[in-house]
């Protein structure tokens, strides 16, 4: 199979805000997402996914089955019904998962089949189309990571090389997703994912062990490995992922691989964490096969690639579940302004949001570019204030 060329189609920017809409607390309330932790990217993907739940007919929980109520939960027989999930065949791939899961794994099963808003299910909805179909995983990640991806031959969840082992971290750090690989060159290789949505990188921190610090030397990836930043909050677990990953490669469990990380445009402290740690890193030495780059893409853009791939229809439910925040942006302008004629919320806004609402707009599958997309466009340079 040939190399394959990635470019985020036009509709995309075309139909997304600079940043996310800002939900009010009469908003949250009238659309039972109130929750007083929440982030501002937070806040509004609850009430998306609350607005996704109602197309569906999906009930939510009620207070007696939660002690609070948060529209965002599924109720009881919704979830065991599988409906937290893109379609039954996924359903069906997460309960297998769930069952073969590797030993001491973090799965947490309430949170996979109950919350709306988790990264967890996401993962599943994500690339369990993905799993059940290694020829569209091919394209997808061809797209992606055209230098490193030849063809996907099985993705595993929740993984990791040695949890609680020595050689490793000694701790329980896994990766959401491996893709396991064979590069253009013919060598087997995994790409290691880590799947940002709501969070907002704010930590718990791992509690710190001495074999972190060694690892920090050992690994051989940092500018300083002394560097306080990397022991923050936001970058604490991107950097026990990705040690983790190069010492796959060095205690052989795989001969090649990568570490990527994916969140939403539109969440800016995901963003932001992820070019601050790319910051950290050493530059690049193409003489080195064994080191284990790292690459940062947005949610949007591996939706895209799905889209590209072919299969439109995955494509158009994980964008209208995850990153429709026009349909945010309606929801609460209605609430704040419900005398105003319909017409005014679909007016464009001063950022140039579009006048199309509640759908995203395909475009031709003639009219996509092949330019090759760096690590640097795939995710926007983004301020790192909180937003």
């Amino acid at each position: 199979m040939s190399k394959s060329k990635f470019h985020p189609t036009k509709h995309r920017s075309e139909n997304t805000f600079l940043r996310i809409p800002f939900v009010s607390d009469t908003v949250a309330k009238h659309y039972d997402s109130h929750c007083m932790i929440d982030s501002r990217f937070r806040r509004a993907a609850r009430l998306l996914q609350i607005l996704w739940m109602r197309d569906q007919s999906i009930p939510n929980a009620a207070v007696e089955e939660r002690g609070a109520h948060l529209g965002s939960y599924l109720r009881a027989d919704a979830a065991e019904d599988g409906l937290n999930f893109i379609s039954p065949q996924v359903h069906l791939l997460a309960l297998r998962e769930l069952l073969l899961r590797e030993e001491d794994a973090a799965i947490d099963e309430d949170r996979l089949i109950t919350n709306t808003l988790s990264s967890m299910p996401l993962v599943f909805n994500a690339f369990g189309p993905l799993a059940l179909d290694t020829k569209l995983a091919t394209s997808v990640f061809c797209q992606l990571l055209p230098d490193f991806v030849h063809s996907v031959e099985r993705i595993a969840f929740e993984h990791s090389p040695g949890r609680r082992d020595e050689r490793f971290l000694s701790d329980r750090s896994a990766f959401d997703a491996a893709v396991h690989v064979v590069t253009p060159e013919g060598e087997t290789g995994i790409v290691y994912v880590e799947v940002k949505y709501s969070e907002d990188m704010a930590g718990p921190c791992a509690r710190w062990r001495d074999r972190y610090d060694e690892a920090l030397q050992e690994v051989g990836l940092y500018e300083n490995p002394a560097s306080g930043i990397l022991r923050s909050p936001p970058l604490e677990q991107l950097m026990r992922l990705h040690m983790t990953a190069q010492l796959a490669v060095s205690h052989r469990i795989t001969p090649r691989a990568m570490f990527i990380a994916i969140g939403p445009r539109l969440n800016r402290r995901a963003q932001a964490a992820f070019r601050v740690y790319e910051n950290e890193l050493l530059p690049l030495n193409d003489s080195d096969p064994t080191r284990v780059r790292f690459q940062h893409f947005t949610l949007e853009s591996f939706i895209d690639a799905i889209d590209v791939a072919g299969d439109q229809e995955t494509a158009d439910k994980l964008w209208t579940r995850y990153c429709d925040f026009r349909r945010v942006y309606d929801a609460a302008l209605a609430v704040i302004a419900p005398k105003m004629d319909a017409s005014s919320n679909s007016t464009s806004s001063s950022e140039g949001t579009p006048a199309e609402t509640g759908k995203r707009r395909s475009s031709p599958r003639g009219a996509r570019s092949t330019r090759r997309t760096s690590a640097a466009q795939t995710s926007e340079p983004l301020e790192a204030t909180h937003g």
